[in-house]
């Protein structure tokens, strides 16, 4: 049976060290964020995940939600008096705001407690995931009664929520969605339609589930600009939130899916339920993607958690499975073997892992940083840059996370060999479990195609040059460190790449826009392994700094400047794969006719 330790020490080296939280100190919810603090809250967290939630997630996998003869669903075993923990702990509500009952800390601590949630079980994560989404959304978009009577619920735990979007017609092209809603004298709507793919649809976990649900306004234009968002509770409630009658909206079926079993994943149905329009007529594919977005991002995140709790079982199994000599002699002379770990393709992989999860945890809490500044800062500059910060890395840290959370996941399954086979190890329902996050959300293809035709150009290209003043920034500050050269100068290496495809396709995008949907996904993950690549050199900085303190972590700190320079040596070099695959274009991509596949 696999287990799990979250990394609550390389957070806080990231927090404290690499971002420093303390410069963050004038955001509302950050005064409290001092390191002894920052400590209690996670390792508390952590307690949680690994003593509770993580034993849960072999059992619920096996077990699986079931759906009854009335429509109502059961969760796995166990899942109930674990959500009831985490609710009453506050964690859901981490970062909502105080006035509606939450604890009003950085939206920053409850992404990393995601990671922590989604590593000890991602099936059981996803229904506070989606709760934390809706509250956004409404926070942002919903009127003043609707904000007073859901979000304290929300926040709480009492009450779950959805995001409704997708149909059995049509998935990305929502445009094409069906779902109507009709009018109603009192001011409400009447929704009919079915959604599918429905995370956390129903379940026994809360009194209440509360639905967005984006449909079409009879008379609505068609296409994506008649879209309108709405709240539908499953169970009816008065003004101060008594709860009455069933909404006339229920669960169909559950999915067969290949993994995340105890998830509850629902096709919905909508027969004339009622429903409360969010924000203005027509306008509500807006206000669903505050949701969407948030979604995203926490999508990216399901993929460094699941490699992290794949690479820590490849570890701890590389070091007690024995089989065959060193290539350089025994090492373990008193075995019968050694431990398969001092064999360089075993730590190939392990160091392939590590090096893209440390980095791919500094980009989540960087940008989980940029977040909190956009939504708490009153310096209208430092939210601009935040506000394009997000907006540019979130295709790539849904995308180039949740592939290489993928991938990592097949290789520690590698490490076991046969074992990984076998369902009691844990690393076939890993590998099963992450693989719906390069789908769900906008599949990675999708992401790519959102960064090169939206995000790149938007604003003519700020965001772009943005983070790239900001990485030349930092290279050229440490131009002279000798120590920091072997981070600095493949950095400067790979960012020439970015920049000579950001051109290429500049000029030839707009004349061949074929030109541009075949460079996409190379393009996200040539910007991706940049992007971590100017995370490890502020982690290597960091490093170095605290070594020269003397503070007692000289071998945690050796370690990762170790890992660092595997990734700028092992790694980083497939940028020059990617820009040459970029600059061959889209010819051969599309030559072929489509009777002769």
């Amino acid at each position: 049976m696999p287990s799990y330790k979250a990394p609550v020490d390389d957070v806080l080296f990231l927090l404290n060290d690499v971002f420093h939280i303390e410069r963050y100190g004038n955001l509302p919810g950050f005064a409290d964020t001092n390191p002894e603090t920052l400590e209690a809250i996670l390792s508390e967290g952590a307690k949680l995940c690994e003593q509770v939630i993580a034993p849960l997630n072999r059992a619920g996998d096996v077990e699986g939600c079931t759906r009854h003869t009335d429509g109502s669903v059961t969760t796995p075993k166990g899942f109930k008096g674990a959500y009831d923990q985490l609710s009453e702990g506050g964690w859901i509500g981490l970062a909502c705001d105080t006035e509606f009952g939450g604890q009003g800390l950085p939206q920053t601590l409850t992404w990393i407690m995601n990671e922590f949630l989604t590593a000890s079980n991602m099936a059981f994560s996803m229904y506070s995931g989606l709760s934390q989404g809706a509250y956004l959304a409404l926070r942002i978009h919903g009127s003043d009664a609707q904000k007073k009577m859901y979000l304290p619920k929300i926040a709480s735990g009492e009450w779950a929520a959805t995001m409704n979007l997708t149909e059995p017609h049509c998935g990305t092209d929502l445009g094409l969605l069906r779902t109507k809603a009709v009018p109603q004298p009192d001011g409400s709507y009447k929704i009919s339609g079915t959604k599918i793919f429905i995370s956390g649809g129903e379940h026994d976990l809360t009194s209440n589930i509360i639905h967005l649900v984006i449909a079409r306004i009879e008379g609505a234009p068609e296409g994506t600009k008649g879209i309108s968002l709405f709240v539908v509770p499953k169970i009816l409630h008065d003004a101060d939130g008594k709860l009455g009658e069933r909404n006339k909206v229920s669960c169909g079926s559950i999915e067969e899916k290949m993994g995340i079993h105890g998830n509850s994943t629902c096709v919905m149905n909508y027969d004339n339920a009622t429903g409360w329009l969010v924000g203005e007529p027509h306008r509500g594919l807006a206000a669903m993607f505050t949701m969407m977005n948030e979604a995203r991002l926490g999508v990216g995140i399901q993929g460094l958690a699941l490699s992290e709790v794949a690479y820590q079982n490849a570890v701890a199994y590389s070091k007690e499975r024995l089989q065959g000599r060193s290539l350089t002699g025994a090492k373990f002379p008193d075995k019968n073997a050694d431990p398969i770990i001092v064999h360089p393709d075993v730590r190939r992989v392990l160091l392939s892992m590590r090096a893209f999860n440390e980095a791919a945890r500094a980009l989540v809490i960087w940008i989980a940083l940029q977040a909190d500044t956009y939504h708490r800062s009153d310096d209208a500059k430092a939210k601009q840059t935040a506000d394009d910060l997000m907006g540019l890395l979130t295709p790539v840290i849904k995308g180039v996370l949740t592939d290489q959370g993928f991938a990592n996941t097949v290789q520690a399954q590698q490490v076991f060999g046969g074992h990984g086979y076998i369902a009691e190890h844990g690393m076939e329902q890993f590998v099963r479990d992450v693989r719906i996050s390069m789908i769900y959300e906008g599949t990675n293809g999708i992401q790519a195609l959102d960064l090169v035709g939206r995000k790149l150009g938007r604003d003519g290209g700020r965001a772009m040059m943005t983070f790239l003043a900001d990485a030349q920034g930092f290279l050229k500050a440490h131009a002279a460190d000798e120590a920091m050269m072997p981070y600095i100068k493949p950095l400067e290496a790979a960012i020439g790449h970015l920049q000579k495809a950001t051109m290429w396709l500049m000029q030839n995008g707009p004349k061949q826009p074929d030109n541009a949907g075949a460079a996409s996904y190379d393009y996200m993950h040539l910007f991706g392994l940049v992007a971590l690549g100017y995370m490890w050199v502020q982690i290597a900085k960091a490093a170095l700094a605290s070594k020269s303190k003397g503070n007692g972590a000289a071998m945690r700190m050796d370690a990762k400047l170790t890992a660092g320079k595997f990734f700028m040596e092992r790694m980083l070099p497939e940028t020059a794969a990617h820009l040459a695959r970029i600059e061959s274009g889209s010819r051969t991509v599309m030559e072929m006719p489509a009777e002769a596949f």
